[in-house]
């Protein structure tokens, strides 16, 4: 039996990375998924084809824009006739120094990293209310946390989401909906694998725990938070960085 046995979840960005790896362990406890991407088809085709088609469904959408995000709730709501967890994974990067940075820069980081988890949360909150349940998981960050030099923008859509969880968490309570945010510190992604030997050494020894994370520790938070196992936890921020933030 798996601790998300009848659920059904929506997770954004869920074609790679650490969304991929939520995809992967949701599915292994036992709910059906229903997961976003935007331009990664064969990934998110190569994940589905794993899995019982009854139980996941691989939609193309764009988080980021509020029509389509209403749209995604409507398809899953046909397909699985509920929605139990959101987890608001998708996410982008642009990163430089502030001097340098274009308001192109800035509003595309705003618009997919923030803005989505409001269209989302949005067109999810009714359904929720109507079940008297839910669960809704926001991707933020340590950068979010403490700041990083180079990511105003980003450092700033992931610290919104804090305060947007927080306030959710407040608003909805009372109808047992939960909202919480997780904050991930180095992950092991196509991303950091791109950075050179000496650049993953200098933050591997900033980590007290010496190592980057894995997709599978986060999903492994997500699971929890998505689970009944957490049931009278909302509001909150977990850090799941090796130590980062000490």
């Amino acid at each position: 039996m798996g601790l998300l046995d009848g659920k059904v979840a929506v997770i954004t960005g869920g074609s790679r990375g650490i969304g991929a790896s939520i995809v992967e362990k949701f599915m292994v406890e036992g709910a059906k998924v229903a997961f976003t991407y935007r331009s990664s088809s064969e990934k998110a085709d190569a994940i589905v084809a794993k899995y019982n088609a009854e139980n996941i469904i691989a939609i193309k959408s764009d988080a980021s824009k509020y029509d389509e995000a209403e749209a995604l709730i409507t398809q899953v709501i046909e397909k699985f006739g509920t929605i139990n967890i959101l987890i608001n994974n998708a996410g982008i990067t642009k990163d430089t120094l502030m001097l340098r940075m274009s308001e192109e820069q800035w509003d595309g980081v705003m618009e997919v990293n923030l803005k989505s988890v409001f269209n989302l949360t949005k067109h999810v909150l009714k359904p929720m209310m109507k079940n008297r349940a839910g669960s809704i998981i926001n991707m933020s960050s340590v950068v979010g946390v403490f700041g990083n030099a180079g990511q105003a923008n980003y450092a700033a859509s992931k610290a919104g989401i804090i305060g947007f969880t927080k306030s959710i968490a407040k608003e909805v309570g009372s109808r047992n909906i939960r909202c919480n945010a997780v904050a991930p510190g180095f992950i092991a992604t196509e991303m950091t694998n791109e950075l050179d030997e000496k650049t993953q050494k200098a933050y591997t020894d900033s980590i007290p725990l010496k190592r980057f994370g894995q997709g599978n520790d986060v999903a492994n938070l997500c699971t929890f938070l998505g689970s009944d196992m957490s049931s009278y936890m909302t509001g909150q921020v977990l850090s799941i960085c090796g130590g980062m933030n000490i």
